[in-house]
């Protein structure tokens, strides 16, 4: 949004009042080892072989492309996926 920030302190300085933007979708990301108590270690381990440590970065991709990236099987995949989409819904 370009211009967005000049338009918020503009609005702030009319109004007097500080203003504070929330942007949907820019929750933090989340360290895969953080979920090592749901995901077993050697899994974590074969989505780092392949530069994959964040929950947003495995989102961000489609199962099929994981799992021809990485040494997993499609159940495996599919239950990792479960588990952080989990995280970002609440």
């Amino acid at each position: 949004m370009e211009g967005g920030g000049h338009n918020i302190r503009l609005a702030g300085k009319l109004t007097g009042y500080e203003i504070d933007v929330f942007r949907e979708g820019a929750e933090e990301d989340v360290e895969l080892a953080e979920f090592s108590d749901e995901i077993d270690s050697w899994v974590i381990d074969e989505f780092k072989k392949v530069g994959l440590d964040t929950a947003k970065s495995i989102l961000e991709l489609q199962k099929e492309d994981i799992i021809k990236r990485t040494d997993l099987e499609d159940e495996t995949v599919s239950e990792v996926l479960r588990i952080l989409k989990a995280e970002f819904e609440e």
